[in-house]
């Protein structure tokens, strides 16, 4: 029986955490959870996992999920530092970071120096400081959770990873992928949150509309996966079957397939390096009959520019992105600046930071805070 702590429980990726725990439940057991505010939602998982220790950052909140858990044994953590608390404090084997931002990072470093498992959806924590994050760990300590870099982690199973030439990251090219360049402008974030193969939080979904999100699971393969910025492409795959491939020195090309479910990937990272049954819906390749790929539009999806930047560069430009993103997204599904504004704006900033080659941590932090500070003055 392994103790695994979810944090972002009440999100996509944490609900199907949980749905895979509820499946595997003679195996593991939970003892952590966390929201930023839904606390209604977390009080009822807290209820039925029964969990050690929960968290929630809203400290007003935090005072009525206290009191409607009263009569349980169930610490309630709140407050700015309440994931690095869950991670140190629930006694878990496997920490599930499914949060969203940069508010990850410090958990995801603390996850590491405890020795627990990492099995990271925030992607974040790397982009932002993957110069300190991979260093601390050890080898299979970090196990992705994205479908891309699971499917990466998989295929890396077939071979080494000084036998890898390159690996090529799938991409379903969002809403908007086939739209005329010229029309991009106008769409509205009620279009831009209608993603034609996943369900996911308004942020990714966003992401995923711009190809921002491939731009940060470019710069997150860098450090995972020890790559060049020449051994990472990136293919637009409408379907969304192959998840990501990886092409070795001879010339054999491994993929991973399988219909779009996070409940596969989530699982494997809880599970390796064993495999357990569960009941995805299996993979009808006469019912498909076609996968088709394309090559991205880089000028009409200018962010996957910006990762490719990050890489090859990277110091301080990863957080600078991810924090002037962060700030962008929002405002755009405040609709404060147009759709095309949030690459533009996010690329002025990185242009205009003050670039560290080999940041510490507080450096990291501090280009992140000047990054939301500077894209704001250009909302203005």
């Amino acid at each position: 029986m392994k103790n695994v702590a979810i944090l972002g429980s009440t999100g996509s990726i944490g609900k199907n955490a949980l749905h895979v725990v509820r499946n595997l439940k003679d195996s593991f057991r939970v003892t952590g959870l966390s929201s930023h505010s839904q606390w209604e939602f977390l009080a009822r998982q807290a209820e039925e996992f029964n969990p050690s220790h929960i968290a929630l950052s809203d400290l007003q909140l935090a005072g009525k999920l206290k009191q409607h858990l009263s009569g349980k044994q169930i610490e309630v953590i709140s407050g700015n530092n309440c994931l690095k608390e869950i991670v140190l404090k629930s006694e878990a084997d496997i920490v599930v970071s499914a949060v969203v931002g940069a508010i990850g990072l410090s958990a995801a470093i603390a996850t590491v120096q405890a020795g627990k498992i990492l099995a990271l959806a925030n992607k974040e924590a790397l982009v932002m400081a993957g110069n300190i994050v991979i260093p601390l760990a050890k080898k299979n300590q970090i196990l992705p959770v994205d479908s891309e870099h699971s499917a990466i982690f998989q295929a890396l199973q077939s071979g080494r990873q000084n036998e890898i030439r390159r690996i090529i990251i799938t991409a379903s090219g969002g809403p908007f992928y086939d739209f005329p360049a010229d029309t991009l402008a106008d769409v509205t974030p009620a279009q831009a949150l209608k993603h034609p193969t996943w369900r996911m939080g308004q942020k990714i979904t966003i992401d995923s509309a711009t190809l921002m999100n491939k731009a940060l699971e470019i710069i997150e393969a860098k450090w995972l996966f020890n790559l060049e910025a020449d051994q990472i492409d990136v293919v637009v795959h409408p379907q969304s079957i192959i998840h990501s491939m990886v092409e070795f020195c001879d010339g054999s090309v491994i993929a991973q397939m399988g219909m779009p479910d996070m409940k596969v990937p989530i699982q494997y990272a809880l599970t390796f390096p064993e495999r357990a049954c569960l009941n995805a819906e299996p993979l009808d390749l006469p019912r498909i009959e076609n996968l088709t790929f394309k090559k991205p539009d880089r000028e009409k999806f200018p962010a996957l520019k910006l990762g490719y930047l990050a890489v090859r560069e990277g110091g301080t430009i990863g957080a600078t992105l991810n924090a002037a993103n962060e700030v962008a997204v929002q405002a755009f599904l405040e609709k404060k600046i147009r759709f095309t504004e949030i690459a533009s704006f996010v690329e002025k900033v990185i242009n205009h930071h003050h670039f560290i080659k080999d940041p510490c941590l507080e450096e990291i932090l501090a280009a992140d805070a000047w990054a939301r500070q500077e894209i704001k003055k250009c909302l203005t």
